[in-house]
């Protein structure tokens, strides 16, 4: 069953269609209408392959870029000529890459994530294969929403704890499998910033706490509850803490992380058996896509859960539609 979703794709681009010789003026001008102001070199004897798809992410910008070897430069120049007042949060999928800024260089691996300021020069090179999913946050959001601080150098994390629950909102939301909450989104992408970058920058104590790892686990949930696969220990490794450690973040909840995501599914497939947009699917259709492993299963913790059977809630929800 494909469940519809709203597209929140910007644009999308590719160079393969534009003659070799044009590629790079073409990559060029769409980065600095769609992303930022850059110069880009390609070493490549098949000339830059780059594709990039921009999506809305509430009020931050999400891209994804794959590509083959090339190196983009935002230098000085281009910074006085092409302003761009952000802070780029980039996540390298595949392959590997150098970061040249004023105070060094970065060696980054696949799973790692910079952290930089769009105002400050610096050079990216991808001397393999690559894809990157970068979102950009207004310095204004920035500095009101994760750390007030300078971000005088670059800060670069490996992969692990909030930089991996990171990826996968970010992967999620470029799969097409993150367009019901938008906002929420936004906020999530946000905290899990600036549980990064505040112990880095340094935090206001006056500034509201960091955010829950319980907030983390149950966004995570949300957005996986149509994975027949989903369990605690996966939410666990997501977040990359022990299931152990997971139960007890969930203890204040008073409910069990299994049980959280038994309650969520029960939850959004009730919701589903009520709109009349789902009415030509069975029931069975709708438990399968919410993960119960079969329709007797589903119709007995529904009907413990709810005091009524699936069928019965579909058909007085039908009834209501039509007295």
């Amino acid at each position: 069953m494909t469940v519809p979703r709203v597209s929140h794709v910007v644009s999308r681009v590719s160079t393969r269609s534009v003659d070799p010789v044009e590629r790079i003026a073409f990559w060029e001008e769409y980065n600095g209408q769609a992303l930022v102001g850059l110069t880009c070199s390609s070493y490549s004897q098949d000339g830059l392959l780059a594709t990039q798809t921009n999506y809305r992410l509430g009020g931050l910008r999400l891209a994804e870029i794959t590509g083959n070897e090339h190196v983009i430069q935002r230098t000085r120049r281009t910074c006085e000529d092409l302003p761009k007042d952000s802070v780029f949060v980039s996540l390298l999928t595949a392959g590997q890459a150098v970061f040249f800024h004023e105070g060094g260089c970065l060696t980054v691996r696949a799973g790692d994530l910079v952290l930089y300021d769009t105002r400050r020069s610096y050079l990216f090179g991808f001397p393999t294969s690559m894809r990157q999913l970068l979102v950009d946050i207004p310095r204004e959001t920035f500095a009101e929403r994760c750390v007030s601080g300078d971000i005088s150098a670059p800060l670069l994390f490996g992969r692990g704890g909030a930089a991996r629950a990171l990826e996968s909102v970010l992967a999620d939301w470029a799969a097409g499998r993150g367009s019901g909450a938008p906002v929420r989104t936004e906020a999530t992408v946000l905290d899990l910033v600036r549980t990064l970058a505040a112990p880095r920058l340094g935090d206001d104590p006056g500034r509201p706490a960091l955010p829950s790892r319980l907030a983390m686990a149950r966004d995570h949930i949300d957005r996986h509850l149509s994975d027949p696969g989903l369990s605690a220990e996966r939410v666990a490794e997501a977040l990359g803490v022990s299931p152990r450690h997971l139960s007890r973040i969930f203890q204040h909840s008073g409910v069990t992380p299994a049980r959280h995501i038994l309650d969520r599914r029960l939850a959004r497939a009730r919701e589903q058996l009520t709109d009349p947009v789902s009415r030509h699917l069975t029931i069975a259709a709708i438990a399968h896509h919410w993960g119960f492993a079969s329709q007797a299963h589903f119709t007995r913790v529904f009907r413990d859960h709810f005091g009524h059977t699936p069928g019965e809630v579909r058909s007085g929800a039908m009834d209501g539609l039509t007295g």
